[in-house]
C-alpha cells in the first residue's frame, strides 16, 4: 500500500505564491508517475501537472503553464508543487496522486493512490 500526505495549502492573495508538498511512503515501485489534481466546489477534479519519477518528464495543464512548477526529491520521497502568480480561479482542494503505469496522465481514474487533499484559497 502507498500513503500520500499533502501539506502546504493555505490562504494567499492574488499574485502570491505557495508551495505544496506530498510525502509518499509504503510500497515502492520501479518507476511511476506522480501528479497534482485539483477540485473546486461544484466542479470535477481536474489535472494540474504530473512528473515521471525516474527521468523527470513533466506535463502541465495549459491553465498553469508558466506559473506552476512540479518537482520531486528522491531522498525525501516527496513531490512538490510550486505555485506562483496565483489567481482566484486557482482556488481548490489540491490532491497528489500516484500511478504505476505509464501512458495517459491527465485522467484521475488511472491513478490508484491519492492523498487526502489540501485547501488552497486565493483571494482577489
Amino acid at each position: 500500500q502507498v500513503q500520500l500526505v499533502e501539506s502546504g495549502g493555505g490562504l494567499v492573495q492574488a499574485g502570491g505564491s505557495l508551495r505544496l508538498s506530498c510525502a509518499a511512503s509504503g510500497r515502492t515501485f520501479s518507476n511511476y508517475v506522480m501528479a497534482w489534481f485539483r477540485q473546486a466546489p461544484g466542479k470535477e477534479r481536474e489535472f494540474v501537472t504530473a512528473i515521471r519519477w525516474i527521468g523527470g518528464t513533466t506535463w502541465y495543464a495549459d491553465s498553469v503553464k508558466g506559473r506552476f512548477s512540479i518537482s520531486r526529491d528522491y531522498a525525501k520521497n516527496t513531490l512538490y508543487l510550486q505555485m506562483n502568480s496565483l489567481k482566484p480561479e486557482d482556488t481548490a482542494v489540491y490532491y497528489c496522486a500516484l500511478k504505476e503505469s505509464m501512458g495517459i496522465v491527465t485522467i484521475p481514474n488511472v491513478y490508484a493512490y491519492w492523498g487526502q487533499g489540501t485547501q488552497v484559497t486565493v483571494s482577489s
